[in-house]
């Protein structure tokens, strides 16, 4: 049996106010597949995402990845999108691709520089000087042209022209280690659903109500997705 990409046991995880942000979370990713982490706002998706990395320290339970313990090791396996940028404004795109290939050694840089070309993004221009959007579109390529182990994608597509999304989405599919993991949460289900192998519906309290295969839950209830996740949360 393959040892999953990512897994969680009994993980809670509570701020200051003691309220549970994530409640006993019990989760498995296996390797080779695009999940969809999708939930309302507040249900708790981008804190796991950020226990998974260790910018969160859980309150209890356990979270393995390539089935070892959650460590600084198991951080070079994971490449990170988070839902806000993080470039330092004054750097031009070509100095974060170079700072990327010297902090990372599984950092394609040629693929990098491809994939900013067909997105016709300068990379002589400087952070500051981009559109919001167009920085979003940079954060994910650096994301993407890693030959990491698992990719966490907080809402990549949120910023972005619907235009683009199409590529975006395609970029996922073309670039990740077919053995790696890709984790997206998003609100726009319609978009992403056409590249999701498995998904996960997490509701408040980091509680999964409903997770599979996605070909099969969208047979066995003869709906998409996205309407059966409006269905499930329409009360929420």
């Amino acid at each position: 049996m393959n040892t999953p990409i990512l897994k969680c046991v009994g993980l809670t995880k509570s701020y200051k106010s003691s309220l549970k942000v994530i409640d006993g979370l019990d989760l498995t990713f296996e390797g080779g597949k695009i999940v969809g982490l999708l939930g309302p706002n507040g249900c708790g998706k981008s804190t796991l995402m950020k226990l998974v990395c260790g910018i969160l320290v859980p309150d209890s339970g356990e979270i393995y990845v390539c089935g070892e313990p959650r460590s600084e090791l198991t951080n070079s396996y994971i490449s990170y999108l988070p839902e806000r940028t993080y470039f330092n404004e004054w750097m031009v795109v070509d100095q974060l691709i170079d700072y990327f290939k010297d902090f990372y050694s599984d950092f394609d840089s040629e693929l990098a520089k491809n994939m900013m070309k067909d997105l016709g993004i300068d990379r002589s221009a400087r952070l500051k000087t981009l559109s919001k959007g167009t920085k979003e579109k940079v954060q994910l390529i650096m994301v993407m042209a890693r030959r990491a182990k698992l990719y966490l994608l907080d809402e990549p597509i949120a910023g972005v022209d619907p235009a683009a999304r199409d590529y975006i989405l395609k970029t996922i599919i073309g670039n990740y280690n077919p053995e790696a993991t890709v984790v997206i949460t998003t609100h726009l289900i319609h978009d992403i659903e056409p590249v999701l192998d498995d998904f996960a519906f997490m509701g408040y309290g980091g509680q999964i109500i409903l997770s599979g295969v996605a070909d099969e839950v969208r047979m066995k209830y003869k709906k998409t997705l996205d309407e059966l996740f409006r269905e499930v949360f329409r009360c929420s």
